[in-house]
């Protein structure tokens, strides 16, 4: 393995045995299912030790290990604004704006979280993979908020297993459209790889346990402004379980929100923002909480809506 490339270990609890390693690996790394099968062929991974196939089907609690290639690297065209919701010694929580990933990925040229606060002189964890050091939780590109980011080893530690864990308050509002019926009430669906579709999500029978509470707190006919409270983290949660009731968030074309009511609305992205975040400092102890305000976008949109 290179100095530049990253390993990827799954999680062996993840693996029941029924899936093609293909689809394993996309959901796991967060890439397609043709990127996925293109690090198959170059070779980069493994089942229980031996050089995967594409058509494989890991046994129940297999060993599946991925060698990823290195990252984009960051570039001056990218420089952009993260504004600090908080910061100290160990870490440091930013406003993401919308169209930043997380952190570098196959196929991904934009502007990166992590990216950007190296270049701004930010010193983060070296712990994680190399193209993740300092992350202990991600938001969607198209999702802006509140997004906290490890500097030291210990911060990186205890956020990874309070992530794990589920003890941080994570708070976002959509705007849905139509109006959810209870106006107040919790989402039960498992969530998987879409059976027709497997760069996106779906409510499927045998998918991993994701557990949605939310209320309504606008209601304006033809959409409605909601918050949302998760109680887990499965990749795209509150898009595929308002999509699966027939309540897409607005401007999420790809779970099927109608691509007229985002034009209306100014919008270019689904209306999805982490407002609030709060956790126990990994360190210092004591409890971290910060909001995030709407960026324009968003605010203008709820103008109209509110006309």
């Amino acid at each position: 393995m290179s100095a530049q490339e990253s390993e990827l270990s799954l999680d062996p609890e993840q693996i029941d045995g029924s899936a093609r390693v293909d689809a394993i690996v996309a959901q796991a790394a967060e890439v397609s299912r043709a990127v996925a099968a293109a690090w198959i062929a170059e070779g980069r991974v493994s089942v229980d030790g031996r050089t995967a196939a594409k058509s494989a089907r890991p046994r129940a609690g297999a060993s599946v290990v991925v060698r990823v290639p290195a990252p984009t690297s960051f570039t001056e065209e990218h420089m952009i604004d993260l504004p600090v919701l908080y910061e100290d010694e160990h870490l440091i929580v930013i406003d993401k704006p919308v169209g930043v990933a997380a952190h570098p990925s196959p196929g991904w040229t934009g502007p990166t979280v992590s990216g950007q606060l190296v270049a701004q002189g930010v010193s983060i964890s070296t712990s994680g993979a190399a193209e993740r050091q300092g992350i202990v939780h991600r938001l969607d590109v198209g999702t802006s908020g509140a997004m906290a980011v490890a500097k030291s080893e210990r911060a990186y530690s205890g956020l990874k297993q309070a992530f794990h864990d589920r003890t941080p308050t994570k708070v976002y509002h959509a705007v849905v459209q139509g109006l959810p019926e209870p106006l107040k009430g919790t989402i039960d669906a498992p969530i998987g790889r879409h059976p027709g579709a497997s760069w996106r999500f779906a409510v499927v029978e045998d998918g991993r346990h994701a557990v949605t509470h939310y209320e309504v707190l606008e209601a304006f006919g033809r959409a409605s402004l909601v918050e949302v409270h998760l109680e887990t983290g499965r990749t795209h949660q509150i898009r595929v379980h308002f999509s699966a009731l027939h309540h897409a968030l607005v401007g999420d074309q790809q779970y099927g929100a109608d691509p007229k009511v985002a034009a209306e609305l100014g919008l270019t992205r689904q209306w999805l923002h982490a407002y609030r975040l709060g956790f126990d400092h990994p360190v210092r102890g004591g409890r971290v909480e910060v909001e995030a305000p709407y960026p324009n976008d968003l605010i203008s949109s709820l103008e109209l809506l509110r006309g």
